[in-house]
């Protein structure tokens, strides 16, 4: 499977919300960094666990925005929902094999544009 084909199904599986599933795209030695909060998961098992335990309100829907691609590289660009809480995932992973083995994931949050430069922007939403 191609990089780029390995991220499309793991959102695809991240979307069912069986995180064990979405868990075999990834490597046994999976790590994931998150630099916002300095957090390391390492291993299919404790990604599962994070996920299956993290408050949501219901099940979390997942809508791939961008997706770019270059040798074992791929960026994607992910809305994040669960009908209350809503965000935005810039996810930087590696791939071999198939399998996911790295990813690096920023979890940005909205922020209100600034009155100074209301003359220069359109504000799109």
């Amino acid at each position: 499977m191609e990089p780029k084909s390995t991220l499309e199904r793991y959102w695809q599986l991240m979307q069912t919300n069986d995180f064990h599933k979405a868990s075999e795209m990834l490597s046994e030695d999976y790590v994931c960094h998150w630099p916002q909060s300095g957090e390391v998961i390492r291993g299919r098992e404790n990604f599962v666990l994070i996920n299956a335990h993290y408050p949501a309100q219901g099940e979390w829907r997942f809508t791939l925005n961008h997706i770019l691609s270059e040798g074992d590289q791929v960026v994607t660009d992910v809305s994040v929902t669960d009908g209350v809480i809503t965000g935005r995932a810039l996810t930087f992973s590696t791939v071999r094999d198939g399998l996911i083995v790295k990813q690096v994931e920023y979890w940005p949050d909205d922020f209100a544009p600034h009155e100074w430069r209301k003359k220069w922007v359109d504000i799109d939403n």
